[in-house]
């Protein structure tokens, strides 16, 4: 593993006089490594490269001073020198013998992306396979971009993420080289989650790039569990670009769990699109991590469509967390609900920033935005931005946010009754969140993470239980 690793391609070093996170040595990269890049990955991630990278190349990292970007320092976190596996090489790692994710009888569809590779076909450990296309209903693909079963979602790849013009979307299209499909066809119901394992594994600081094109046709319906877990004490700068594509009559829930530690970098944009009376869950919990930046561009273009977004935070010592959200809605007799609830304690930093956007004609739009937000310590720090941005006149929207401590009466009360202080903080910290894993559909799912999330503010959860990962 060392000596592989060792072999890793690594940005170029900065030139004289440039700074840290400076977008230069990522052009230098590309611009050295292309051939190297496009020989390592199918055809249809390297149509759309040298656009993404033109685009990147006129911009470079967005400054503070962008709206969406004035919560988190994205040029300091591209500042250091990572690692790249441009070359492909294998990291060897057996990811049943590795991790054993405690979420008892969710009985889920289990795969394995390491690093920014999908294992579909690779042993996994003793009487085990990785799933296959017998335990899926005929017609659904989950496979990786390289696969020629791919050729299924080819058609809408980067269709959502280029038109968003980000920095981070267009430098994870120009190096991405594989990606994990989801296609469900047409009226076809996956009764099981999906559940996908996002290790990350290295021996040296490792940047990753990872792709993923979830594709549910009319009347469809899936569910989704993406676990992000970090296997070695090392930097890692993960970005990830999720494109979500719900049908008319399709159901989609997705489930972002990230469980990570503090040298870890995760920046993940998702992208989803409703045709008329789709169904979206997207739902995102943050327990452990270094820093985290999750971006939701969310479009209801087909009338009656209804999407609930969620999203949950528990950060202490120096994390720092910042979701950014943008609700779309396109067409009338839409629904869109927005819920985040943040727990800060230490020196963390916490941000939402949603804007909800109804587009001239989008009549009879009804929209809800809450951000709650309980902060422990003076020197935790939390950012709320609310916005509602309306061009129509019969339309039902609202939005509030709230940053305080917990109810001291409340304390008091809970004291009075003979519950120690700390005791009584703890309830009332899990109390607050439980709104937000209520929402949860997975029943085996939201229970377990009911007990991590109390074992979280006990102090007793620094991984998932049973992971051997960190160990």
């Amino acid at each position: 593993m060392e000596e592989q690793t060792k072999k890793l391609n690594t940005p170029l070093p900065l030139r004289e006089g440039q700074g840290g996170g400076s977008a230069i040595q990522y052009i230098d990269l590309y611009q050295q490594c292309r051939q190297m890049i496009c020989d390592h990955a199918p055809q249809v991630m390297n149509a759309v490269r040298d656009a993404a990278f033109t685009r990147f190349a006129s911009g470079g990292f967005p400054t503070r001073k962008v709206e969406r970007y004035k919560y988190t320092d994205i040029q300091k976190l591209f500042a250091p020198n990572y690692g790249l596996n441009l070359n492909r090489l294998d990291i060897p790692v057996n990811p049943y013998d590795a991790f054993k994710c405690d979420v008892p009888n969710l009985s889920t569809l289990l795969y394995f992306v390491v690093n920014d590779r999908p294992l579909l076909t690779s042993p996994a450990g003793e009487g085990q396979t990785v799933p296959n296309r017998k335990l899926l209903p005929e017609g659904v693909v989950v496979t990786n971009f390289s696969s020629p079963e791919g050729e299924a979602g080819w058609g809408l790849y980067n269709q959502l993420a280029s038109a968003d013009a980000d920095a981070i979307t267009d430098l994870n299209t120009m190096l991405a080289q594989d990606g994990l499909l989801v296609y469900v066809p047409r009226n076809t119901v996956v009764d099981k989650a999906i559940q996908v394992i996002n290790i990350l594994r290295s021996d040296v600081d490792l940047m990753v790039n990872r792709r993923v094109l979830i594709v549910a046709e009319e009347g469809a319906e899936v569910k989704l569990l993406f676990c992000d877990h970090a296997a070695d004490d090392r930097n890692f700068l993960a970005t990830q670009v999720i494109e979500v594509f719900a049908g008319e009559n399709a159901k989609v829930d997705m489930y972002c769990l990230e469980e990570t530690h503090a040298k870890n970098v995760r920046l993940s944009n998702v992208y989803v699109r409703q045709e008329r009376n789709s169904r979206v869950n997207h739902n995102v919990i943050t327990l452990h991590n270094g820093v985290t930046r999750n971006k939701l561009d969310l479009v209801l273009a087909g009338e009656g469509a209804e999407c609930l977004c969620n999203g949950c935070v528990i950060a202490d010592k120096q994390q720092h967390v910042d979701n950014n959200t943008l609700i779309t809605h396109q067409a009338a007799h839409c629904t869109s609900g927005e819920l985040y609830k943040y727990v800060l304690d230490g020196q963390a930093t916490g941000a939402f920033a949603g804007r909800v956007y109804v587009a001239p004609g989008a009549q009879k739009t009804s929209s809800q935005m809450t951000n709650q937000n309980l902060t422990s310590t003076r020197e935790a720090h939390m950012y709320t931005q609310p916005m509602l941005e309306i061009y129509a006149d019969d339309v039902k929207c609202a939005h509030g946010s709230t940053v305080g401590q917990l109810n001291d009466q409340a304390l008091f009360y809970m004291r009075q009754r003979g519950i120690p202080e700390k005791e009584a903080r703890t309830l009332l910290q899990v109390a607050f969140i439980r709104e937000v894993v209520d929402q949860i559909a997975l029943v085996p799912l939201r229970d377990r993470l009911h007990h991590l999330i109390d074992k979280r503010f006990r102090g007793e959860l620094s991984k998932c239980e049973g992971c051997k990962l960190c160990k």
